[in-house]
C-alpha cells in the first residue's frame, strides 16, 4: 500500500457518499507498500480501506480480485469482504483510475513472528486453497518465474548495479527458475503475495488476510513457498527453522502436501525469492522520489535465494 495520487477531503467525501457507509469524518494516507494508493478510512458507521489501483492492476482484473475476497469471505476465511457502492459495483471511476471500498479488519502484523504465529498462517492459508477451489474466475500469474526474467532484464545490467554491484548475477538463477513446470501440480486460487504485513492478528489468531492484487491461478505449492520466504527469516536476514517448520506443519494440518510438491518446494522457494528480487528491483528503479512510499532493497531476496540454494529441503523439513 501506499500513496501516489493525493485526494483532497471534498473529493473523499463525495466519493464515500456513494456507498451506504455514513458520512465521512476522517481519511489517513497509508505509506507502506509499493502498488497502489491507499486511505484508512472513517466514517459515521466504521472503518473502511479505499484503494486506488495505480500500477500492475488491470481493470479487467479487478472482477477477478473482488470478487475473490467476496467467495472467501463468504466462506468464513478472514477475508475483507468489498463494499458495493449504492448501485452494486464493486469499484468505481476516480480520475480516470479504479477505486474500491474494503471492510476493515482488526488486527496487527507481527513484527518479528512466533512459530505459533507462523503455524496459524500455514493452517489458514491451506484452507484459504482449498475454499477458492470453487471459484468461478481465473486469472493467469503476471508474476511468474519467466516474468521475472523480463522484469530484470529490462532493468538492465547497468541499471540493478547502480542498485547493489551483485544484482546482475541474479539474471542467470533466474533463467533456471524459469524452467520450472508447476502446470502439473495441484492448482487453486493463490495470495502470491502473503508477507507479514498483509496478514492481521490478534495474539496467534489471523484476523485478516489483505492485499489480494497479486492473486491468481497457481500452484498452491508456488503460494507456500512464497509465504514461507517472506516469513521465515529475522531482522538479520538469517532463516528461522523453528518458523518454516510450524509453518508447514500448520499448512499440512488442512491440506496434506502431495510427494511431487514436497520434492519440488526448494526450487520453486528460490523462484519466490527471485520474484522479489526484481519485483523491488524494478519499483526501486521507477518509484519517483517524492512518492509517499518506502522502497525495499531487492538485495534482502537475493540473500535469502541463497539461504535456499544452501538449505535445499531442510527448510521444508517437519518434525
Amino acid at each position: 500500500m501506499a500513496v501516489y495520487t493525493h485526494l483532497g477531503a471534498e473529493e473523499l467525501a463525495t466519493l464515500i457518499a456513494h456507498y451506504d457507509v455514513g458520512d465521512l469524518t476522517s481519511a489517513k494516507g497509508i505509506a507502506e507498500g509499493v502498488s497502489n494508493s491507499n486511505w484508512l478510512i472513517e466514517t459515521t458507521s466504521g472503518r473502511y480501506i479505499l484503494t486506488m489501483y495505480e500500477r500492475r492492476i488491470e481493470l479487467t482484473d479487478l472482477p477477478y480480485f473482488l470478487g475473490l475476497l467476496d467467495h472467501l469471505s463468504a466462506k468464513g476465511c478472514p477475508v475483507p469482504r468489498t463494499i458495493h457502492d449504492r448501485h452494486g459495483a464493486a469499484y468505481r471511476m476516480e480520475h480516470g483510475k479504479a477505486v474500491a471500498l474494503i471492510e476493515f479488519l482488526p488486527g496487527v502484523s507481527p513484527a518479528h513472528p512466533t512459530p505459533a504465529q507462523a503455524r496459524a498462517v500455514g493452517e489458514v492459508l491451506a484452507n484459504m486453497h482449498l475454499s477458492s477451489r470453487d471459484f468461478a474466475l481465473t486469472r493467469a500469474n503476471t508474476m511468474g518465474f519467466a516474468d521475472n526474467v523480463a522484469v530484470l532484464e529490462q532493468c538492465g545490467k547497468a541499471g540493478l548495479a547502480s542498485i547493489h554491484p551483485d544484482l546482475p548475477a541474479m539474471l542467470a538463477p533466474a533463467r533456471e527458475a524459469a524452467a520450472l513446470d508447476l502446470a502439473s501440480l495441484p492448482q487453486a486460487q493463490i495470495h502470491a503475495d502473503l508477507f507479514p504485513d498483509n496478514v492481521l492478528m490478534l495474539g496467534d489468531e489471523v484476523t485478516g488476510l489483505i492485499d489480494f492484487y497479486f492473486a491468481c491461478t497457481g500452484a498452491m505449492a508456488l503460494d507456500l513457498a512464497t509465504t514461507h520466504a517472506a516469513w521465515c527469516f529475522d531482522e538479520r536476514n538469517e532463516y528461522r527453522a523453528d518458523l518454516g517448520t510450524a509453518m508447514v506443519e500448520g499448512y499440512e494440518k488442512v491440506r496434506q502436501l502431495k510427494p511431487i510438491e514436497r520434492e519440488l518446494l526448494p526450487e520453486i522457494a528460490k523462484g519466490a525469492a527471485l520474484r522479489f528480487v526484481a519485483s523491488r528491483a524494478e519499483d526501486w528503479l521507477d518509484t519517483p522520489e517524492d512518492a509517499l512510499v518506502t522502497r525495499k532493497d531487492p538485495m534482502e531476496f537475493a540473500l535469502r535465494w541463497h539461504i535456499y540454494d544452501e538449505l535445499g529441503e531442510k527448510a521444508f523439513a517437519t518434525r
